[in-house]
């Protein structure tokens, strides 16, 4: 009978760990100033109707997700995501400070899920319901906590809305995929994910691989 499903699962962060979700939250902070440079002219493409613009913002979203899955332990998705966000701050962001705040929400929606499975389950659902969740914890503060936006009750659900779809898309199906091709290469071999691209899309299979020790 296999057993190891059951096993306890060591929760400490090893040396690997946080070099690897350092680097890889500096990489997605560089990433967010770019992005932040060029979302004016990429928003004026929902100008008809300019809510709809949070269907872009999963790419604030993402390295919540990609950090879960990479690293595979307590508190990935909101180091990442707080990381990158400060990373684009000092770069010069033009929400300032404010962005921290907006990356532990973010993080903190993607973790809730990964918690809600107690750290065991990392399928292409599991990425699709964090990214999800990091958006409509995104939207929420945009609208109602930082209040960035102003729009009426329509527009601000559709906003909301907006967020939750862009990161079960961008920042929850991408991230899921990213992880499964850098396991490929080997990249990935000190973390719990090394054997991702192996790993059945919806744990019907080899689900034991998803919770191997580092």
């Amino acid at each position: 009978m296999n057993t190891s499903a059951s096993a306890p699962i060591r929760q400490r962060w090893t040396v690997s760990d946080i070099v690897v979700a350092s680097t890889l939250a500096v990489a997605s902070g560089v990433i967010f100033w770019g992005w932040n440079l060029s979302y004016h002219a990429v928003s004026t493409l929902f100008i008809v109707y300019p809510p709809t613009a949070s269907l872009v913002a999963g790419m604030w979203l993402f390295p919540a997700v990609l950090g879960a899955l990479i690293i595979r332990k307590p508190g990935a998705a909101i180091y990442c995501e707080m990381v990158a966000a400060a990373v684009s701050a000092l770069l010069g962001s033009q929400w300032g400070l404010g962005v921290l705040l907006s990356g532990f929400v973010q993080g903190l929606g993607a973790e809730l899920i990964l918690l809600l499975f107690l750290y065991r389950r990392f399928t292409f659902d599991v990425a699709v319901l964090a990214g999800a969740a990091a958006g409509l914890a995104g939207g929420i503060n945009e609208n109602w906590i930082a209040s960035y936006y102003q729009y009426d009750a329509v527009g601000t659900l559709t906003h909301i809305a907006g967020f939750a779809i862009s990161g079960a898309l961008i920042a929850g199906v991408l991230p899921w995929m990213a992880t499964r091709g850098l396991a490929s290469t080997g990249v990935l071999a000190p973390l719990r994910s090394r054997k991702a691209h192996r790993e059945s899309a919806f744990g019907l299979r080899n689900r034991a691989t998803a919770t191997s020790t580092s």
